[in-house]
């Protein structure tokens, strides 16, 4: 999203069905092609905003990395160039798409680069780009700070995302934002008619949010982590309200964003393409249903889903997400355009978390509406969950299920100095980014979470 002073950005299945549960990634093929569609196609080939830099700047990215990457990409192909700024940003291409673009950002005719909502909410899983995946790799942060320095070389001129990011932060470790604050200062400079209405912004509480699994979305009543937003189209589109984008675009983009919910609504959640003992997970079931259903819901023929808030002295995960939108802003937003002047009520006070669905859970780590905790097996064990880790790109722990990962005691202090290599390493005693909390697990035996992590795989 982009505050009036500063424009930010939009915030904004390769993987499917394998008939043999002993399948590694590789072999596992769409069963349909979720990357079509006039929903797909508006949010990757369409732009609403002013485009935040041009071909020219991100081909010469690779200028103001760091030694010995620097000499490297100095020596590489073109091809092989991207290829590295892609890693080090955390952007996807479509497969089979050869064009060089990202789907995180719409690349227009005339080679200028625009943020779109997939920036967050599509990556990849132990390699496997899955559409709808949230973005846990995206380096929204060292990616801007790249941007600046790079413009600065080529005497390009400075945008207004340029000069927000400097001084807004954008998200204190990769694969996570400070979207919710960008949320917060959009509608603080617009009427309830989005209207623009010129102020400074409220006063904010910055911290990181991981972003949501898209193909849980068709389940969902609510929106948001604290579900405190009634789910329609109008939601979808905070992320246009740049100073250009008067109400009459909004109004004039709606089929648009009717389609973008469509394509929404469409995805399937990916299925796991490892080995999976299921009379284990039968076993399984019978805990889970016993005793996290209540919360997420049942799978399989006769499905359901409580859309549940769960109040934070009862979850007990981090509350400063909870705790950064006023219930005066939340009223506020529901008494907008986006929430149709009051007629979908909103919720200006839930005093907790909405309990996810968890479909496709083993591809949406890390866990936590902060993303604080890195596997399943963390997850369902609260006193091994590390206080710092930083994961690989491409590795899958299947043995613990969720991202493969490194921890330590501390950050080390070499990387600690530098930002984009900080940024690297979740660090849980940050503000925000506490592991703590969604102890219930550990009232199972050993055995009964063996089996509750094995049915998992399974929805």
């Amino acid at each position: 999203m982009k505050p009036l002073f500063a424009v930010l950005f939009g915030l904004a299945l390769q993987v499917a069905a394998a008939a043999n549960d002993n399948c590694t990634p590789d072999e596992v093929q769409p069963a349909v092609n979720r990357f079509s569609g006039a929903g797909y196609d508006f949010l990757t080939k369409f732009s609403t905003m002013p485009p935040d830099w041009d071909q020219e700047v991100f081909d010469n990215l690779w200028q103001v990395w760091e030694e010995p990457v620097r000499s490297e990409a100095a020596q590489a192909t073109p091809e092989q160039r991207r290829e590295m700024a892609f890693s080090r940003y955390g952007l996807t291409s479509e497969p089979g798409d050869t064009s060089g673009k990202p789907q995180q950002y719409v690349v227009d005719a005339q080679g200028g680069w625009t943020m779109n909502c997939l920036s967050c909410h599509q990556g990849k899983v132990a390699g496997q780009v899955i559409p709808g995946v949230p973005n846990a790799h995206f380096a929204l942060q060292s990616l801007m700070e790249d941007v600046r320095n790079t413009k600065r070389i080529l005497g390009k001129r400075m945008v207004r995302m340029d000069m927000a990011s400097a001084i807004f932060p954008l998200g204190t470790t990769n694969g996570s934002t400070n979207a919710v604050m960008f949320g917060m200062a959009l509608m603080a400079n617009r009427d309830a008619k989005l209207n623009v209405r010129p102020g400074l912004p409220p006063a904010m509480t910055h911290h990181d949010h991981d972003a949501p699994a898209w193909w849980n979305f068709k389940k969902k009543t609510r929106l948001y982590s604290d579900g405190f937003s009634a789910k329609g189209h109008r939601p979808l589109m905070q992320f246009m309200l740049v100073p250009e984008n008067g109400p009459e675009v909004f109004a004039d983009r709606e089929d648009e964003f009717q389609e973008v919910y469509a394509w929404l609504e469409s995805l399937e959640a990916p299925k796991y393409p490892f080995a999976i003992d299921h009379k284990l997970a039968a076993k399984g079931e019978v805990v889970f249903s016993n005793h996290c259903a209540e919360c997420h819901g049942t799978y399989g023929k006769d499905e359901t889903y409580p859309n549940k808030i769960v109040p934070i002295d009862v979850v007990g995960t981090d509350p400063v997400r909870l705790g950064a939108l006023s219930p005066e802003h939340r009223h506020a937003y529901g008494q907008s355009w986006f929430a149709h002047f009051g007629e979908h009520p909103t919720i200006d006070d839930p005093g907790g978390y909405v309990a996810p669905p968890l479909d496709g859970i083993w591809a949406s780590a890390p866990y936590f509406h902060n993303g604080s905790v890195p596997t399943l097996w963390h997850v369902m064990n609260s006193s091994e969950r590390p206080g710092i880790w930083r994961r690989t790109e491409d590795g899958y722990d299947q043995e613990k299920v969720g991202l493969e990962v490194a921890t330590f005691d501390e950050v080390p202090a070499e990387a600690a100095k530098i930002g984009r290599e900080r940024r690297k390493y979740f660090d849980t005693s940050k503000n925000g980014k506490s592991a703590a909390g969604h102890t219930f697990p550990d009232a199972l035996e050993e055995a009964e979470k063996h089996a509750v992590l094995e049915y998992l795989k399974t929805l």
